[in-house]
């Protein structure tokens, strides 16, 4: 199917809680996805970040706090203030209080060493009355694979039962009457094997998969019994509703993700078959099977080649959907994440009555990350935001969809009042990985836990909590419009800000070297959130685009701008002016001596001032210190631009003696008679300690010769505790700082384009100069 593309009005593109920028998608055969829409009246209005809990905090006593450890999969008590969840690097489950929501608790862990062997892996969890029923991975190989299911007394973390499963596990679901339990047995595939015939990674490899259902009559488990469905026949042959269906491999079949509607009827993914088989529980009979097609999707970015270019085509791509959720008795969303050979790189409702796609995102999941700063350009080759998780709950009488994107770091939401015409409310930003989605009605919340963590860079899992209230969420506080052709202006790595000169509700940003090309972005601070409404192609002297890395922008008075390009090493780092047009007009090199000091921190911020007499007076400042210098002192460069002459003064830095870490500058710009830098560490989420920015005097003259004359700093504001509000994780890179034409400072971070960063931008409204830095 193709998608065709439609523009969207500015009016719709930036009202809040809709499809910010957002192309809709055309499908035939389907309803067009929607990107705005009324919430019911009266009622609460959107979700809004609580609480971000880091998991390693809740590790075991003595535990070497750097070892990994996750959250995947997540589970809620009867009462809804106990929350469990899957850590399979950790080999156990964690609990954590939610009684007060926007300060969660640590309960400790429960190793699945204490209940099996010290290499099983959970992988999933669900709860049953005051039970929580953990599946657990045993399989010694891919070719013996087993598990079972383990019985938990949540009060006393005893287990009570355990069932063998005969295969190895995936996802668990249970039915609304607590009747049953259902449990995807995948016995995945190995990536590495070669089946006879076949190539690396393909299928079949025996044995195939089935489902257990758990049948939990009464309330003690002694009662329990496991009944396996079979999806293959008794000598591994292919079920002809499977083989009707046109499944890739019937005789593997992979089953992934569970889910039970109220008529206790299971929906089952075969995701490397590309299809879905639903199963009547009471029986155990397979009722149908369908296939779940392929996509062609248009306005896509399909090359990782660092540049975000929406106008890519995937063509006839299998959607290979991960998890599946009922929305009501009939329709069914589906996650198409994709597996080894697809991945449509949206979500898709489907009409269980007849296995037809009934609406399918089209291109719009994937422009949603590029409109909210999400777009993730080391996966635009292979499977873009890759949707994984998906879950329906209702809430005050409204049904809402919530979808997660494991490479971009987001989970959407949907009104699904309509099954067959979803519209989309809000994104809400996660730690990296977003696997389990949560919602918990009773409390208005939903929890979303996220499987990466990466000490070494200080990305850590963690378990995220929202609640849906009637304020305005305080994410997102940018995005980005359309361009002419309706297509968003895809947007990251926000390392530095400028006023622009008579437009006194405009600034200016740019990016750096995560992305290929060089772009100075136009942002209008009048809207809430800020918008990005137009972006301007850096040029070389050729007039050819051209990557800097550019960490410092400054819109002249005089037409055009300043870029501070900070290299790979010394010689690299520059002054670069640009005319209006973006193209390339002067070149101005550091002194010998100060280049050969420079290690991989160098230019990190610029700005300027022009006399009456026209006198321009270029300022730069740089991050860490030079070889030659003092240690702690940093350099805030003069450049003379009439007279071609650099001069230098010194910047004492604070000091810490956290391993790993350093401090540096992060920009630098004018405030009256005083220069105003950014200091900060090199610390994120619970460990960010400095946030700061700082003023000195502005030097009217060039300096003298001899030792760098230190200039004093004063404190303007610690902006920590602003970073610290959003309630997630608390953003390295603060590194924009600006005041505007209307008297307001603004602040913001740069995402790293999600490079070892959950990718969430802050764009951060300080307050007026007055009130920031004394004066006007």
């Amino acid at each position: 199917m193709t998608v065709r593309r439609k523009a969207l009005t500015l009016k719709r593109a930036f009202t809040l809680l809709t499809a910010a920028g957002v192309a809709a998608a055309g499908l035939t055969g389907a309803t067009a996805a929607s990107a705005s829409g009324n919430h019911h009246p009266g009622k609460p209005l959107a979700f809004d970040r609580v609480a971000t809990y880091p998991v390693f905090q809740n590790r075991p006593t003595g535990e070497d706090p750097t070892s990994p450890t996750v959250a995947e999969i997540s589970a809620i008590s009867e009462d809804g203030r106990t929350l469990i969840y899957t850590d399979a690097l950790g080999r156990r489950i964690g609990f954590l209080d939610i009684s007060r929501a926007e300060k969660p608790r640590g309960l400790g862990t429960l190793s699945l060493s204490q209940l099996g062997d010290a290499e099983d892996e959970p992988t999933s969890v669900a709860v049953v009355g005051k039970y929580v029923l953990v599946v657990v991975n045993t399989s010694r190989s891919f070719t013996e694979p087993s598990g079972r299911l383990d019985v938990i007394e949540l009060a006393t973390r005893k287990r009570v039962r355990s069932f063998d499963l005969g295969g190895q596990p995936d996802s668990i679901a249970i039915s609304k009457n607590h009747r049953y339990a259902a449990i995807a047995i995948e016995n995945e595939r190995d990536e590495e094997a070669t089946p006879p015939g076949g190539e690396e990674g393909d299928l079949p490899q025996a044995p195939g998969g089935f489902v257990q259902i758990v049948d939990l009559a009464g309330t003690n488990p002694a009662g329990w019994r496991v009944r396996p469905v079979p999806l293959t026949g008794p000598n591994g042959q292919a079920l002809p509703a499977l083989v009707k269906a046109g499944l890739t491999e019937p005789t593997d079949p992979e089953p992934e993700y569970v889910t039970i509607n109220s008529r206790n009827e299971l929906a089952v993914t075969l995701q490397e078959n590309n299809g879905i088989a639903l199963i009547d529980l009471p029986t155990g009979r397979i009722t149908r099977v369908f296939s779940a097609g392929t996509a062609t999707i248009s306005g896509v970015d399909t090359a990782d080649d660092g540049t975000i270019d929406l106008t890519g085509t995937i063509t006839d791509v299998p959607r290979e959907p991960d998890a599946v959720a009922w929305i009501d008795d009939h329709y069914l969303a589906t996650a198409n994440e994709g597996d080894w050979k697809g991945g449509s790189r949206g979500w898709t409702v489907f009409d269980s009555r007849t296995g037809k796609v009934a609406w399918d995102a089209g291109n719009t999941f994937e422009r949603l990350a590029a409109t909210y700063g999400l777009h993730n350009e080391d996966r635009a080759g292979k499977k873009g935001t890759e949707p994984e998780g998906v879950a329906v709950a209702e809430y005050d009488g409204v049904r809402y969809g919530f979808v997660g994107s494991e490479r971009s770091n987001f989970v959407a939401v949907y009104d699904l009042s309509n099954p067959t015409r979803p519209v989309f409310k809000q994104m809400l930003p996660s730690t990296n990985g977003p696997e389990g989605l949560l919602p918990i009605p009773s409390r208005g919340l939903i929890a979303i836990s996220s499987e990466e963590d990466d000490a070494s860079v200080n990305v850590r899992a963690s378990v995220s909590l929202y609640q849906l209230g009637k304020g305005t969420p305080a994410f997102p506080s940018i995005v980005s419009a359309s361009d002419k052709h309706g297509t968003p202006i895809g947007w990251g790595a926000l390392g530095a800000l400028s006023a622009v000169p008579g437009k006194p509700n405009e600034l200016v940003s740019v990016t750096d070297s995560a992305y290929s090309q060089t772009r100075i972005l136009d942002i209008d601070v009048k809207r809430s959130p800020a918008v990005i409404t137009g972006a301007l192609s850096v040029k070389d002297a050729a007039g050819k685009p051209v990557g800097y890395d550019a960490e410092g922008v400054f819109a002249r008075p005089q037409g055009g701008y300043w870029l501070a390009v900070e290299g790979a090493s010394g010689p690299e780092n520059a002054l670069v002016r640009l005319d209006a047009a973006g193209v390339t007009r002067q070149v101005v090199a550091l002194p010998t001596d100060v280049a050969a000091g420079l290690g991989k921190q160098g230019l990190e911020g610029v700005t300027a001032t022009t006399d009456r007499r026209g006198r321009e007076v270029v300022w730069v400042a740089v991050q860490r210190e030079l070889s030659t210098d003092p240690a702690g002192t940093v350099r805030l460069g003069r450049y003379d631009v009439a007279a071609g002459t650099w001069s230098w003064f010194g910047y004492k830095l604070n000091s810490t003696d956290v391993a790993g870490d350093w401090i540096g500058l992060s920009e630098i710009t004018v405030v009256g008679d005083r220069l105003a830098v950014i200091e900060r560490d090199k610390l994120n989420g619970p460990a960010a300690t400095l946030k700061r920015v700082y003023t000195v005097p502005m030097p009217d003259s060039a300096a003298a010769p001899g030792p760098l004359r230190v200039l004093p700093k004063t404190l303007a504001v610690d902006v920590l505790p602003a970073l610290r509000a959003t309630n997630g994780w608390t953003q390295e890179k603060l590194e924009g700082l600006t005041v505007a034409g209307n008297g307001e400072v603004y602040a913001v971070t740069d995402n790293d384009a999600l490079n070892d960063a959950t990718g969430e931008t802050v764009f951060l409204r300080l307050g007026s100069s007055r009130k920031v830095f004394g004066r006007d």
